[in-house]
């Protein structure tokens, strides 16, 4: 019991983000787009997608899901604020391209189908695919970390680790 009270080491918790979409490990810094390069909308990390697939990184709730399909909002069972955003000004396609999996409300578990993309549709309209994953309530965050550069697989191992204040 004094242990908790006394102890020099700092307990932290930390969230381990499923890689939610195939592609190459992005810093947000490189993602074309300020909102998201200077985490105006939050902080994570982004993937440039070679599939188009999206799974739930957590496991959570469907908190909000765009009318045109091309992003979403997660709730963690640990109460995390996460958004996906396929692609940059994809929202300019009206929904053509994606095809959700989920509604409103649903309960997802890490790993669950999201959202399915037509990947080459929205290179061929010239819009960048490269996918923010963000966590929005940033004053729960102590740290993220991740690998820049890595190849990652959706619905394999972490694409990030998310450090919360205690």
């Amino acid at each position: 019991m004094f242990q908790k009270w006394f102890s020099k080491k700092k307990q932290e918790a930390a969230a381990g983000f499923l890689t939610p979409i195939s592609g190459k490990v992005l810093p947000l810094e490189e993602v074309p787009d300020p909102v998201f390069a200077q985490k105006m909308a939050g902080d994570g990390v982004a993937i440039e997608p070679s599939e188009g697939l999206l799974v739930a990184p957590v496991a959570g709730k469907v908190a909000f899901l765009f009318p045109t399909h091309h992003a979403i909002s997660l709730v963690s069972d640990s109460g995390l604020e996460i958004l996906i955003h396929i692609g940059i000004d994809t929202v300019k396609l009206n929904g053509e391209g994606f095809k959700p999996f989920v509604s409103v409300g649903d309960e997802v578990k890490a790993g669950d189908k999201l959202i399915q993309f037509d990947l080459a549709a929205i290179v061929n309209a010239g819009f960048s695919p490269i996918t923010p994953i963000l966590v929005t309530n940033r004053d729960r965050v102590e740290e993220i970390t991740f690998t820049a550069g890595a190849e990652v697989k959706a619905g394999t191992g972490t694409v990030m680790e998310v450090h919360l204040k205690q």
